[in-house]
């Protein structure tokens, strides 16, 4: 269904939402594009993993989003299907040997990401030696301001890189160094460090870099994680780049996710039960609540109602979710009137990233395959004129 609608509330009064439901703000997405775009100084490789939407696909690559960052073969898979003109950078480090291969011969992929001789070694077998490659040394970098961190999985250390970029130069048509500084970031100090210290390695490898990679990590807002403004960010990137030798030459890229896509989407789920200070909804962390449960993120979030209807009075609440698992259970705190009870619906802000693409369908429960379009604002947003405004409004929600 992609009818747009006045308002999200109106939803709650209608017979379709007896599955969790998706819903997409198109003017958001677009915004954030436009935005992002304006403000970097180079290529944005969107990272497909963060939504995989097709639609969500097709409205970035409506506004001028050309290049996709691809972690798998079936993402490969999944752009090329989508788009035939895009460039596909496969940036997982450790990949199989079959997706490289096919990634290589049936699909284009040209760029491949590494962090060991071994990968090398498989790319270059598995692409029979092409002379056409576009390589990418991910090193290790500290994660010290991210919410979620990434260093441990991924990345040479910074003693052994210069090295192995050397390595890669002498096999590359082209050779670049990427990084990750983890996800949801919140200081732009973090790509200070992380590109002084890449830097220093390109030095003590003497090669000319084509690319410079600053990765991911660009964050949305969330109640009690307000995080600076993204200009500054991306003022922290190119001061930093200026500074590179022989920067000129290079090409820079980035790999927004989160930042792009979070606040595009909202979930819209039913209280089935409450039991005092908690609440039993049809959504969960084996669904697309992930984020809420493990790693502990508070979303935004109101009852679709007439506010008249309900106490003005806002109570924390913990969720559990639909399956029959005790760890299926989003800790909180989620504020919402104090008289919310069983069947009334709740938006749920900010889940445009990764909601979709952790969910599973265990115990087979599982979120309404189509996506409603909806043309009100977001519960919160990075940007725009109200952005400020927002953030501190929820804020101040939080510390009621």
């Amino acid at each position: 269904m992609h009818s747009q609608l006045q308002s999200i509330d109106s939803l709650a009064e209608t017979s379709l939402l007896h599955q969790p439901q998706f819903v997409l703000r198109p003017h958001t997405l677009k915004r954030s594009a436009e935005y992002l775009q304006d403000v970097f100084q180079g290529t944005h490789l969107f990272a497909v993993k963060t939504n995989p939407s097709e639609t969500v696909l097709q409205l970035l690559y409506d506004q001028g989003i050309s290049s996709f960052d691809v972690a798998s073969l079936e993402e490969v898979k999944l752009v090329r299907r989508l788009f035939s003109d895009v460039t596909l950078y496969f940036m997982h480090p450790v990949k199989p040997r079959y997706a490289i291969r096919q990634a290589y011969h049936e699909f284009g992929v040209r760029h491949f990401s590494l962090d060991s001789e071994a990968e090398l070694v498989k790319i270059l077998e598995e692409t029979d030696h092409a002379t056409d490659l576009n390589l990418h040394v991910r090193l290790s970098i500290p994660n010290n301001f991210a919410e979620l961190a990434l260093a441990e999985k991924f990345g040479v250390n910074l003693q052994d890189a210069p090295a192995l970029i050397k390595q890669v130069a002498q096999a590359a048509m082209k050779v670049g160094v990427s990084f990750h500084v983890g996800s949801q970031c919140m200081h732009p100090d973090a790509y200070r460090i992380a590109m002084r210290m890449a830097s220093q390695v390109v030095r003590q490898a003497d090669v000319m870099l084509d690319y410079f990679n600053v990765g991911g990590g660009f964050p949305s807002v969330y109640p009690g994680m307000i995080p600076p403004d993204l200009q500054s960010y991306f003022d922290a990137i190119h001061q930093e780049f200026a500074n590179i030798p022989n920067h000129e030459s290079m090409q820079l890229l980035a790999e927004p996710g989160r930042a792009m896509v979070a606040e595009s989407m909202s979930l819209i789920v039913r209280v089935e039960m409450r039991k005092g200070d908690y609440l039993y909804i049809n959504d969960g962390t084996y669904g697309s609540l992930f984020d809420a449960g493990t790693p502990k993120f508070i979303f935004p979030m109101k009852l679709l109602c007439k506010e008249e209807v309900y106490s003005t009075d806002l109570r924390p609440f913990s969720f559990y979710g639909p399956t029959c698992d005790s760890l299926d259970h989003m800790e909180g705190p989620f504020y919402l009137p104090s008289d919310v009870a069983e069947g009334d619906y709740i938006e749920i802000g900010q889940m445009g990233a990764y909601a979709r693409s952790l969910a599973t369908a265990f115990n087979g429960f599982q979120c309404a395959d189509e996506l409603i379009h909806v043309s009100d604002e977001p519960l919160m947003t990075m940007y725009g004129d109200n952005k400020a405004h927002s953030a501190h409004e929820k804020l101040e929600i939080i510390a009621a």
